[in-house]
């Protein structure tokens, strides 16, 4: 199952089709309950949901639908069943069976069963389990890490920077309640800390400008005057050491416009560029080397490679907020604790944490953006 800490409702593929490697069949489960129509479970579990749920005509089974932001969308039934992950069962367990939908990536679809929702919605996969806490760590190195659900300490984990979770209890059309927000409260490229105001940071009126950490969007979006502000000191600080690549059409992922053309077509390390810093109340996660440039996949000029900054402006993309993708929270061991409202990192080599752990792989995927 995909995680994704910026959505609710988890859910499974239930219906076979070509591109489909793997499937839950509630036919064959004597524990499935499909949750009708007329139940008060249809209406008021599912109040966070961003699409209301609705009645199916044609069999009055509670319809879900949910849509991402890469403009894939999937629907289906609610529907109870018993999960279990580990030693922990949870009978009843409120998950969508899906039947339909329209992907923009079916190649990652075929490798994953379905979505594990995590965000702070009564729905999610953590409320329901009633997890305390739960931790992740994406390797960047080979795709490899962990996911831990509950409380753990280990010695070969150093200390975790903090910053709080906000929560806002007004409803604001644009401000989602159910998501990990935290504040943002500058940016900083080498030394430099770019120069705008506290107000470029913090949500209006409308809850337009939250800054969510979503582990479902790939890069790192950021609210139109930032991103400017951003690109400009990243292309000063890097001109003498990347050459852009000047084609005004091109604008990777509908979002991304600062693009470089790189010598060869091998790997290269880009340690000597200038490291981007988010400033967090309490906490500083730090983007450097290779994480601040994405090679555009099968995208040549000559013998040169395009890359580009992993950055994005979340206006083009019609976001109002700031989202923290997971290609930024590689290598760094993530934790939320939702006992004390807040969210914990510390950078650490991924595919060495699984393996003090002793666990196979958990890959990053890079849909749902």
């Amino acid at each position: 199952m995909v995680l994704d800490t910026g959505s609710e409702l988890s859910w499974l593929h239930c219906k076979k089709t070509p591109n489909l490697n793997s499937v839950f069949t509630p036919q064959v489960s004597k524990s499935y309950k499909p949750v009708p129509c007329g139940s008060p479970v249809c209406k008021t579990r599912t109040r966070d949901l961003p699409v209301p749920a609705s009645c199916d005509p044609n069999n009055k089974l509670c319809h879900v639908a949910v849509s991402y932001a890469d403009a894939s969308s999937i629907e289906g039934n609610l529907a109870h069943e018993n999960f279990v992950i580990g030693s922990s069962t949870q009978p009843g367990f409120l998950f969508g069976c899906m039947d339909s939908g329209y992907s923009s990536n079916s190649e990652e679809d075929s490798k994953t069963t379905g979505l594990m929702g995590m965000n702070r919605g009564s729905l999610s996969f953590v409320s329901q389990m009633g997890f305390p806490k739960f931790s992740y760590c994406i390797s960047g190195f080979d795709s490899s890490g962990v996911l831990l659900l509950g409380d753990a300490r280990f010695s070969w984990l150093g200390e975790l920077n903090y910053t709080p979770l906000i929560q806002i209890s007004d409803p604001l059309p644009y401000y989602d309640r159910v998501a990990y927000t935290v504040q943002l409260e500058g940016i900083k490229v080498g030394n430099k800390i770019l120069d705008l105001p506290r107000s470029a940071f913090v949500p209006d009126h409308t809850g337009a400008g939250q800054t969510m950490v979503d582990s479902g969007t790939q890069f790192t979006f950021l609210m139109g005057p930032v991103y400017t502000a951003l690109r400009n000191e990243f292309l000063q600080q890097t001109r003498r050491v990347l050459q852009v690549y000047n084609d005004p059409n091109f604008v990777f992922q509908g979002a991304m416009d600062l693009c470089y053309r790189v010598m060869g077509l091998s790997r290269p390390s880009f340690s000597n560029l200038p490291r981007v810093s988010l400033m967090f109340q309490g906490a500083e996660m730090s983007v450097s080397g290779e994480r601040l440039l994405y090679r555009v996949p099968d995208m040549n000029k000559g013998s040169d490679s395009v890359y580009c900054f992993t950055f994005g402006n979340s206006d083009l993309l019609g976001i109002e907020a700031f989202v923290i993708g997971h290609h930024h929270q590689q290598n760094v061991w993530m934790e939320f604790d939702l006992v004390k409202s807040r969210v914990g990192f510390a950078e650490i080599r991924c595919d060495l944490a699984g393996q003090k752990l002793g666990i196979g792989p958990l890959g990053p995927h890079k849909k749902r953006m």
